[in-house]
């Protein structure tokens, strides 16, 4: 095992190309990204194999943007890590190739990373991170779940989505008020404005014994509410709040039997959802009168990013964890199976 080492780390899982260099001695050096939120909202949706493409187009020189960023050359860097599930196939595969290559070409060893370990971890590049053990809330479009947290690549699932995540409701009821996609943060934003006396909308499975989540009903709820109404300014905005309150609290009743649960005072919430003010405002409060912490990343780290990448893939490496030269993509892979 090395005592230092400085990672290149690679994400390219979905629809975000981006690429990161952290020194396990001096932290984040540099992270670079690119989006593609603007190939992809035309069709309502992340295209596979658009989205593929994209990353073959742009991931070379968000690696040279970040390597310069750091003041790094080859000679710099000790090891790679890529992010190697779960996520698109073919998006996955433009990582880990270069990825695996770039270690190849440099003769350094290179370490398979999972995106949902990439997110859990996230708080960990701040200022003043969170000890283990803790409870963590990820909340994302493709993930709801809770996860018990006891160390680096030690996680037990406590609940999560039986359907549909709760990101990925957030931009489905964002869309069916014409707000486009992605529309998570729109929808926020236009919840600011709505009346939360005039509708009230159902908290799924909060009276079942357990942690898991469901947010179709609640959409499907929202959309028959909408389809109810004329769709004026006001109603849209009083639709999106009830929506919001309802999936907020939902969030924060299961985190709050989460660590009633586990016995743990320590909550950690990561994904795109994890942005939401009122999210956050709300956990904050319920955490406070636990007599606990809550811990965020900064808002760029939410969502996907190479940043949480290389830090996991660099604990990974100073712990002896190495792949060998085959490239290997699980586009479905569990949390608990690392």
């Amino acid at each position: 095992m090395q005592s230092e080492m400085r990672v290149l780390g690679i994400e390219t899982s979905c629809d975000e190309t981006a690429v990161a260099v952290y020194d396990s001695e001096k932290g984040l050096l540099a992270h670079a990204l690119h989006s593609q939120i603007m190939t992809h909202a035309a069709y309502g949706g992340v295209v596979p194999e658009l989205a593929s493409r994209d990353h073959v187009c742009k991931v070379i020189s968000l690696i040279e943007e970040a390597m310069t960023g750091a003041g790094s050359t080859a000679k710099d860097i000790t090891g790679i890590a890529y992010t190697a599930g779960p996520g698109l196939a073919g998006a996955l595969l433009v990582g880990a190739s270069v990825g695996r290559s770039i270690g190849f070409a440099w003769d350094l060893p290179t370490v398979e990373v999972h995106h949902m370990e990439g997110h859990l971890l996230a708080p960990m590049l701040e200022p003043d991170p969170p000890s283990y053990p803790f409870v963590a809330l990820l909340v994302s479009g493709g993930h709801t779940m809770l996860v018990k947290v006891t160390q680096l690549g030690n996680y037990t699932l406590l609940g999560e989505s039986v359907d549909d995540a709760v990101g990925e409701a957030f931009d489905k009821i964002a869309k069916l008020l014409g707000l486009g996609y992605p529309g998570g943060a729109a929808l926020a934003a236009l919840a600011e404005r709505g009346n939360s006396q005039r509708f009230h909308f159902p908290r799924p499975m909060i009276n079942r014994s357990g942690l898991d989540f469901s947010f179709s009903g609640l959409k499907t709820f929202a959309a028959n509410t909408a389809s109810e109404y004329a769709l004026d300014e006001q109603t849209k905005a009083d639709i999106a709040r009830a929506f919001q309150d309802a999936a907020v609290e939902t969030l924060v009743i299961k985190c709050h039997r989460a660590l009633r649960l586990t016995g743990l005072n320590t909550l950690v919430v990561a994904g795109g959802v994890g942005a939401n003010l009122a999210l956050r405002a709300q956990l904050q409060h319920m955490v406070k009168e636990e007599g606990g912490a809550v811990y965020f990343p900064r808002h760029e780290f939410c969502t996907d990013n190479g940043a949480m990448i290389a830090y996991v893939g660099c604990q990974r490496l100073l712990a002896g964890h190495k792949n060998g030269l085959a490239i290997r993509v699980l586009p479905r892979w569990a949390l608990d199976a690392i």
